[in-house]
């Protein structure tokens, strides 16, 4: 089902013209402001289209109405599909969510924060915007991060969210593999100025954890990749770095505390550099959980009858060279980027996922690029707790680089 949705900027009343026969109800015509936007069909056929629309990167494809559990207050909500370079050079389908404040866009159109989410998994149920609770797994709205998102909606900006490369759509997510991410995290910028055109060009790059390095790819791309963006800043909830530093651990920890994270790892490095054969490095029980990170999300590998019952030692066979696996970990990590403008790095100092030492270490290697950097600290903070103790510090500092919305 595809549907073409016609719209006047001065009009309270839509015209709808529907290719496939179905009907849309009142409570679907919502108003973006674009002059014509394709309708994606309900369910998961909106995740897959049979072709793809001629274009560049960053054309949308269609949307609809969204609301899912990631929708924001005060906001106009939608799911939308945008086209992406993937990492085999080809188009495809990301999906994400784009969410507009409910008042009338400022002079220049709302800024925009482009917000990349943390580590979900790389099953397609685990994408954010196909998130429908604690059953799904997709747990990234459990992390602290909706009354934030929720506070720069009621700012005045506008927040787009990319639910990455392959997650949610077809093909395998190339997870914390940083020119997929990046470019996700920019074209969806692209993709909602087509649905609403009273987003300003005014960006701010926002993430957590695996967003953190999505982030930092992004802005250290957006200068070539899409030039008509204006980068105000990026700011980076515990960012993930030094990658390749851990996965030198794999064969000295026993704690199973990191499996989960590393099993995915291994995935993401197999789907972007399948000519390293990475599965041919797994122990047989690493190798019997491989293929849940395909069916699983996070929360569920983390359990004890999955990979969060393997202590992280027992991935890998004894003796493997682990050199080139490291070289492309080390490749994608975004220690060695170049980013221009501030960066608000923001860490706990109480997170064990990603190490505070790696971050303090991030910080003095990107300043030394170039960027204008600025590393706080929270004592007691967790990983996801970070996202609250430094919520007020971070709008501080949006609002310092955007301006009020």
């Amino acid at each position: 089902m595809i549907m073409r949705r016609t719209m006047r900027r001065t009009a309270t009343v839509l015209t709808v013209v529907v290719a496939s026969g179905a009907t849309v109800t009142a409570a679907e015509a919502h108003t973006p402001a674009a002059p014509t936007v394709k309708v994606g069909p309900r369910g998961l056929a909106f995740y897959s289209p049979r072709t793809l629309p001629a274009g560049r990167h960053g054309t949308l494809i269609w949307e609809r109405p969204f609301h899912g559990v990631a929708a924001l207050k005060g906001a106009r909500n939608y799911l939308v599909l945008y086209k992406q370079v993937g990492i085999d050079g080809r188009m495809v389908p990301v999906s994400g969510i784009v969410s507009i404040p409910k008042r009338t866009a400022p002079k220049g159109g709302f800024p925009v924060i482009t917000y990349a989410h943390g580590t979900t998994g790389i099953a397609d149920q685990c994408a954010p915007s196909r998130d429908t609770g604690p059953s799904s797994g997709a747990n990234e709205a459990d992390t602290g991060i909706a009354p934030l998102l929720d506070t720069w909606i009621k700012d005045g900006y506008a927040v787009v969210r990319t639910d990455y490369e392959g997650l949610g759509t077809p093909g395998v997510h190339p997870y914390l593999i940083g020119r997929s991410e990046g470019d996700g995290v920019l074209d969806i910028v692209l993709a909602a100025q087509q649905l609403a055109p009273d987003l300003s060009n005014r960006i701010l790059i926002s993430g957590h954890s695996q967003g953190g390095q999505a982030a930092l790819w992004a802005a250290s791309l957006a200068p070539s990749y899409t030039p008509s963006l204006k980068l105000a800043g990026t700011l980076a909830f515990a960012p993930q770095s030094h990658t390749a530093e851990e996965v030198s651990f794999l064969t000295s920890v026993s704690s199973p505390a990191l499996t989960p994270l590393a099993l995915l790892i291994l995935r993401g490095i197999d789907v972007a550099y399948p000519s390293l054969h990475v599965s041919a490095l797994l122990t047989p029980a690493a190798a019997e959980l491989y293929p849940q990170t395909l069916t699983q999300c996070l929360s569920q590998l983390e359990s004890s009858s999955s990979a969060g019952g393997l202590p992280l030692e027992q991935v890998v066979n004894p003796g493997s060279d682990l050199t080139p696996l490291i070289a492309k970990v080390a490749a994608n990590d975004p220690d060695h980027l170049k980013v221009r403008g501030r960066i608000l790095i923001e860490q706990g100092l109480a997170d064990t996922t990603v190490f505070p030492a790696f971050d303090k270490q991030l910080a003095g290697e990107l300043a030394e690029r170039g960027a204008k950097v600025t590393y706080r600290t929270w004592p007691g903070a967790t990983h996801s707790g970070v996202l609250i103790a430094a919520a007020k510090n971070a709008t501080a500092f949006i609002r310092a680089r955007l301006g009020r919305g």
